[in-house]
């Protein structure tokens, strides 16, 4: 199971007791106090990690706590420190305050690490309270407890390319044939139910990584089918690819799909469309594809030159079409990796 949000109650560690003790040995004469302050209580951090993709790992977590201070101990001996906890989560992820609903930071880079909870000031021995004018005092300070926060982590890969299309047109194929890698196809809707994160290296080394997400279908935004719960993985992309079956014998209405899916993502938010975008009509390897591939282009409002008739099984027209991929994610200047 992918898991791309969840909600943890997060708590620093409570600080050591200060202690009150007196020095009572040989060849010390009438001693004093010797009370230690307590340990500071351990802090939590939250720290961007590229290896991590998913925040599968805190599942079936609902608190995480640092470790406490221990108290202080006789010969004005301090506590001990608490152990700082240091959360690892994905690039990507951005981080909430429940209570506010404040954005506490935005993981957008790896190695990034922030304080999210201050751990709890020891308390104070009864040597801290030792002076002139008292020289014997009976008294010490219980520890402060650490900060606690109700955080939600919120996860939204990091690509330069999204794949957007209804379930079955090819989308984990395209993937497959353009990143070599091994994503699950089958011929049967909903197969990838996961997003997938992958990249296209070309000749000079450069990269630009590539989000496929669950198929999309007709009234999502009403939650049907996955809904557009995935859709968040695309939002931080600079260019969308819409794969479109072309196929007649899988889609009846092609062109109606392409927009249906432009639809969809409007709703979801309006902004998915003010990005640049390429528009793959797949399986053209397929019998009748011609006059499906002619009509579509006459009704097509946007420049033919977003437009790539391509087949993923076969990999016929893709080598045109990762060209004008990287032109669009390259455009800015971004270039390696």
């Amino acid at each position: 199971m992918f898991t791309d949000l969840v909600r943890l109650k997060l708590r620093a560690g409570k600080g050591g007791n200060g202690i009150v003790s007196w020095c009572r040995e040989k060849f010390i004469p009438k001693g004093g106090p010797a009370g230690g302050n307590g340990g500071p209580g351990g802090s939590v951090y939250l720290e961007s990690d590229p290896n991590l993709t998913s925040l599968d790992s805190f599942r079936n977590k609902k608190q995480l706590f640092a470790q406490d201070g221990g108290s202080g101990g006789s010969n004005c001996k301090n506590g001990r420190r608490g152990e700082d906890l240091v959360i690892k989560i994905p690039c990507g992820t951005i981080v909430k305050d429940l209570d506010t609903q404040a954005v506490l930071y935005d993981f957008g880079h790896e190695k990034e690490k922030i304080l999210v909870c201050h751990g709890g000031k020891g308390g104070l021995g009864n040597a801290f309270f030792k002076n002139p004018s008292h020289q014997a005092p009976n008294k010490s300070t219980p520890g402060k407890p650490g900060e606690e926060r109700s955080v939600e982590f919120e996860l939204k890969l990091i690509a330069d390319v999204g794949f957007v299309g209804f379930p079955n047109a090819g989308k984990s194929t395209l993937l497959n044939a353009l990143a070599s890698t091994q994503v699950k196809t089958a011929d049967y809707p909903f197969t990838t139910l996961q997003p997938n994160l992958s990249y296209l290296e070309f000749d000079d080394y450069s990269r630009i990584y590539l989000a496929d997400i669950p198929g999309i279908i007709e009234d999502a935004h009403l939650n049907k089918g996955l809904g557009l719960s995935f859709l968040r993985h695309i939002e931080r992309t600079s260019v969308l690819v819409f794969v479109v079956d072309i196929s007649p014998e899988e889609r009846s209405h092609p062109f109606q799909d392409f927009l249906t899916l432009r639809e969809e993502l409007s709703k979801y938010s309006e902004t998915l469309l003010k990005k640049p975008f390429l528009v793959a009509l797949n399986k053209i390897d397929k019998e009748d594809c011609l006059e499906e591939w002619t009509h579509f282009q006459q009704l097509y409002p946007f420049s033919l030159d977003t437009l790539f008739p391509i087949s993923s099984k076969t990999k016929k027209g893709l080598n045109a079409f990762k060209e004008a991929l990287r032109d669009l994610a390259q455009r800015d200047g971004k270039k390696f990796n």
